[in-house]
């Protein structure tokens, strides 16, 4: 039988979802009560709170920033859970892992409404074609307005829905935190099952043929110490064992012939080694070392490539160099030479494919680009933990040039804050040189103000806007387009406080320096 003979068959013992919903909209708590009304766990075992978020700065800042997959059964049927990051600078997560899934569940705050941020991954989720649910989560909070965000929502769909089917998308409301949904506000729920009904009801199974040759698209990337390198992805056809001989279709085309040491699936939180895997499901492999993010693991014998997976570039870079500081070497744990820390950017490199490394002017230097402020200042985060020492040099933005013109990014920048707070966001976003396009207010005394900014205008904005609202503001911004780099009103510097030797800061010192600016350290500080 020829491959265009070949029929392609639904799974009903299998659906794949991806979780789409901004940051604290409650996506990860949700996950969480389905694993705890799934019994995934052992009577014996303690289930602590963000079970999903394994990364350390994950639980510290309440935000999701690796792509993950777990999974539960309900009423027979396997259910693989993708969860996805809610920021902006994790696109790069986002864009990858959303192939790998049929549905999604569009999760969505009962105060706040659809976010920017959410209408970036919503969007790229329909052109995918996936079905989408609509759950609208905290349908407990004060002042939440639930019919309010069912109606952005569906205009939300009405605008980015590439058929009509995705615009007959049902509505669940949940409360996350103590697991219960329903269909209707006036009857509260007491499970999830609602949820759980809507997901095999209305995310179709997955479509292949476990019968045909091999096509696996490498969604995702991660590192094990004892297997090695680790591709992630879907099988679209074909069935995979340990052992296969298989080649690996990159952009430069068809490899050498490589064989899977190792073949794993997702059960709830574990990954366990399987005897095969067909058409439809979620697994990691091992035994291709070289292995990245877009390529097609094929069968040895019949290779056909899928569309490759194409990842949106980078908008700020950095500069990362050796510390040359007077206190240099003195809190470092690892070694920080200008060696080191390239290995430690190319181990990061592995999994982290939204990132770029280059050498910069001199052999010290590294020029990092990231997808915004926040992607970077994690991974900065990350390597000071491990016990690197470094410098970084202020962000800038990428330029890039068209018909022989400097252009930039310019972002749509939307913050949320209490009336008493527009007076002085205003004034700061027009110092900027940012567009206000529109302002909305409601009953709760709640404002909304939708800018457009150049994306090097937003640098540093998001820690003013919660001095301005004392902590209160939300703000978001998405990547709207490109435009010619143009000029910013000149912008006031306060001045720095330099100390003139080295040595320890003291209660005494440190009362003078108080009446000249804002000392960030305190006394007994080396």
């Amino acid at each position: 039988m020829s491959i265009a003979e070949l029929k392609p068959r639904r799974r009903a013992d299998l659906r794949n979802v991806a979780i789409i919903a901004h940051v604290d909209h409650g996506k990860t708590t949700l996950v969480d009560a389905l694993l705890k009304q799934s019994h995934v766990f052992a009577a014996h075992e303690q289930v602590g709170e963000l079970i999903m978020d394994s990364n350390v700065l994950e639980r510290e800042k309440g935000i999701t920033i690796l792509a993950k997959n777990t999974s539960i059964r309900y009423h027979g049927v396997k259910i693989n859970i993708i969860d996805t990051p809610g920021h902006a600078d994790f696109g790069g997560e986002v864009e990858r892992v959303l192939g790998m899934a049929e549905g999604c569940l569009l999760l969505v705050d009962a105060l706040e409404g659809p976010m920017p941020q959410t209408r970036v991954v919503l969007r790229q989720a329909l052109e995918l074609g996936l079905m989408p649910i609509i759950v609208v989560n905290k349908i407990d909070r004060v002042n939440a307005r639930p019919a309010e965000t069912v109606e952005a929502t569906h205009d939300l769909l009405l605008e980015l829905a590439r058929n009509a089917d995705q615009l007959s998308a049902p509505v669940i409301y949940t409360n996350a935190r103590t697991g219960t949904a329903t269909v209707d506000l006036r009857h509260p729920g007491t499970t999830l099952e609602p949820l759980l009904d809507a997901l095999l009801t209305y995310i179709p199974p997955p479509l292949g043929d476990s019968e045909g040759p091999l096509q696996l698209l490498v969604s995702n990337l991660d590192h094990d110490n004892h297997i090695g390198r680790l591709a992630i992805g879907r099988i679209t056809r074909g069935t995979l064992r340990p052992g296969q001989d298989v080649v690996r279709i990159s952009e430069a085309g068809i490899g050498q012939r490589q064989r899977i040491t190792t073949l794993l699936t997702v059960e709830a939180l574990q990954r366990r080694p399987a005897e095969s895997a067909s058409a439809g499901e979620i697994v990691y492999i091992a035994g291709l070392p070289d292995i990245a993010v877009g390529d097609t693991v094929a069968d040895a014998e019949q290779p056909e490539p899928l569309p490759r997976l194409e990842v949106s570039e980078p908008t700020l870079r950095m500069q990362f160099s050796v510390n040359q500081s007077p206190f240099a070497g003195r809190e470092a744990t690892t070694s920080s030479t200008s060696r080191q820390l390239r290995a430690r950017l190319e181990r990061e490199l592995q999994t982290n494919v939204a990132l770029r490394v280059a050498d910069g002017a001199t052999a010290d230097i590294f020029e990092v680009s990231g997808r915004g402020e926040l992607h970077l200042a994690i991974l900065i985060e990350t390597m000071r933990r491990e016990g690197y020492e470094f410098e970084v040099s202020r962000p800038a933005v990428i330029t890039r040039e068209v018909d022989g013109e400097r252009h930039e990014p310019v972002e749509e920048c939307i913050i949320d804050c209490s009336l008493d707070a527009v007076g002085a966001i205003t004034e700061a976003l027009g110092s900027r040189g940012a567009q206000l396009q529109t302002m909305r207010t409601d009953a709760g005394s709640g404002a909304r103000l939708t800018y457009l900014a150049p994306t090097r205008a937003l640098i540093g904005l998001r820690s003013l806007i919660l001095t301005l609202t004392r902590g209160t503001g939300v703000m978001s911004t998405r990547l709207v387009r490109w435009e010619r780099w143009r000029q910013l009103p000149p912008r006031t510097r306060n001045g720095v406080l330099t100390a003139s030797q080295s040595g320890m800061a003291v209660a005494y010192g440190l009362q003078g320096v108080q009446e000249r600016g804002q000392p960030f350290i305190g006394p007994g500080t080396q």
